[in-house]
């Protein structure tokens, strides 16, 4: 053998060699070894992409790696969940996932199923809430009583989705007459559209109209849970109403099904760490949340499977899916 054939073999051994340990799935022993990219279908300084920020600043610690945001918006996360689709299921890519994005699934608009994610970390879980002009109802019966004969006009950001599917529900659940619904741009337009008086009740998280209730202009009436908020102890919830309606805003994190167990594990822990430091425990409070809504992949994926099946059944009852 010539002396330019045996750098040759070795050359093609090793190349082999390192082709296999490519192939190889990642482990924790050496994840991550890149950025991680964590894509969200909110714009810049939306509620998803702050919450997603948010555990970022201690995640990244925690898994001593750099952690981007990846905004792909448009199609009610559509757009979103299918370039995720397109990545590696090695770990280095998560998405948030939102109520919203059942809602997309459930509606067959995008190429994503619940099949195809795994469920890692919980990360808000933020009641919808009915909020009126301050002064408007004396109280929840008496805002529920105005319903009786002739709907209201309920304000929300998205139509198909979760703000229309709670005031609908609530409707619905509570004998009401049939609300007409006024869709708008964002939670701050909305809450200055309710202040004016183009809609009679706004479907809000705490967050988007928290600078109206601290001025006194904007009351939160109803809060779509089975539990009064923290935040918010005086306020009805719709179970204290008898009526069964209990929606949120729901965020979180999931990676493909497929990823490796020990990465999802390592993944999952530095994320709730991440997420029970005081940092984002601020962030929570701030929002008018508290340390509940961080929860792991067990109770996350329970979640997830029965918010999908809530929002198909609401969607086909009120006439979006045939």
């Amino acid at each position: 053998m010539s002396h330019f054939t045996k750098p040759l073999v070795r050359s093609l051994v090793c190349g082999t060699a390192l082709v296999a340990a490519a192939a190889l799935p990642a482990t924790a022993d050496d994840f991550p070894s890149r950025t991680i990219e964590v894509v969200t279908h909110a714009g810049n300084g939306g509620g998803t992409d702050v919450t997603t920020r948010m555990m970022m600043i201690r995640a990244r610690r925690g898994l001593d790696t750099d952690m981007v945001v990846v905004n792909r918006r448009g199609g009610g996360g559509a757009t979103a969940m299918d370039y995720y689709l397109t990545l590696e299921a090695d770990g280095h890519s998560i998405l948030t996932y939102t109520i919203g994005h059942a809602a997309t699934m459930a509606l067959g608009n995008t190429d994503m199923t619940l099949d195809d994610i795994r469920p890692i970390a919980r990360a808000t879980d933020d009641p919808q809430i009915l909020m009126v002009r301050c002064g408007e109802f004396d109280s929840a019966e008496a805002f529920v009583e105005a319903q009786r004969e002739e709907g209201l006009t309920y304000g929300t950001t998205h139509l198909g989705g979760i703000d229309d599917v709670s005031a609908f529900m609530f409707a619905r659940n509570g004998d009401l007459a049939t609300p007409q619904i006024l869709p708008f741009e964002g939670g701050g337009e909305l809450a200055t559209q309710l202040i004016a008086g183009a809609v009679d009740v706004a479907v809000l998280n705490l967050a988007e109209a928290g600078s109206q209730i601290e001025a006194g202009e904007v009351c939160p009436i109803v809060v779509m849970a089975p539990e009064r908020m923290p935040a918010l102890p005086d306020v009805a919830t719709a179970a204290d109403l008898g009526i069964d309606a209990n929606f949120s805003t729901v965020r979180g994190f999931v990676v493909h099904a497929d990823t490796p167990d020990d990465v999802a594990a390592r993944l999952e822990e530095a994320l709730i760490e991440a997420m029970e430091h005081p940092v984002y425990q601020a962030f929570l409070d701030s929002a008018g949340l508290d340390a509940t809504s961080v929860a792991g992949s067990e109770v996350w994926g329970d979640q997830i499977t029965s918010m999908m099946g809530d929002m198909d059944a609401a969607l086909r009852d009120l006439g979006f899916i045939e």
